[in-house]
């Protein structure tokens, strides 16, 4: 994820290991080197980042047993990979995730929100060619997985309502939703600072 350039780098990578590894030790019942594993490799298969993710899983799967990774470990990293995505939830075809999983699913929602979510979708958007703002464009509220994936669609502030807004409620664990309120926070301030002097009222 190095040469990444839609804020999926390895600096979000660091983040996501980070929260994931603090939100971890709240709960002795989640195996944390499965936890981080899972956080290192979220990104590794996506499919809005890796053209192949067929070979992609392969070289991971491939990476884990070299690594000394039993095959039921493997599964249950990739059963978060594979499920932890946020477009498996509005096609609704997420399979449930394990403690780890939900521990991992909140540290890369997390770091979709608040100061650094507010400069990543800039940046995702920019990389894009999204246009950054036009009232006349309204939010969607129902979105299948393709539609979600259509940026010809949406604009920047726009996604703050179609999806970054909706994180907070979607946490998993009470670690997780504490620090979500805060963010959530500073992404309403941010939009309505941004909407005053768009208007020119500030």
């Amino acid at each position: 994820m190095g040469d990444d350039e839609t804020g999926h780098g390895f600096d979000h990578i660091q983040r996501v290991v980070s929260l994931a590894d603090k939100l971890v030790r709240e709960y002795p019942a989640a195996n944390r080197v499965l936890t981080v594993t899972a956080a290192y490799l979220h990104d590794v298969i996506d499919e809005k980042l890796v053209e192949d993710t067929a070979a992609a899983s392969a070289e991971v799967r491939d990476f884990l047993t070299q690594q000394g990774f039993s095959a039921a470990d493997s599964d249950t990293v990739f059963l978060i990979m594979d499920n932890m995505s946020y477009h498996k939830t509005i096609d609704g075809t997420a399979k449930p995730l394990p403690l780890e999983g939900q521990i991992v699913q909140d540290a890369d929602r997390l770091d979709a929100i608040g100061a650094i979510g507010i400069s990543r979708a800039i940046y995702f958007g920019g990389h894009f060619g999204e246009k950054i703002y036009d009232p006349a464009v309204k939010p969607r509220t129902s979105m299948t997985h393709a539609e979600y994936r259509n940026l010809d669609n949406e604009t920047i502030i726009n996604h703050f309502y179609e999806k970054l807004l909706k994180l907070k409620d979607l946490m998993n664990t009470d670690a997780a939703k504490r620090v979500a309120e805060h963010r959530q926070q500073v992404m309403l301030d941010f939009l309505a600072e941004y909407k005053a002097e768009w208007n020119a009222q500030a």
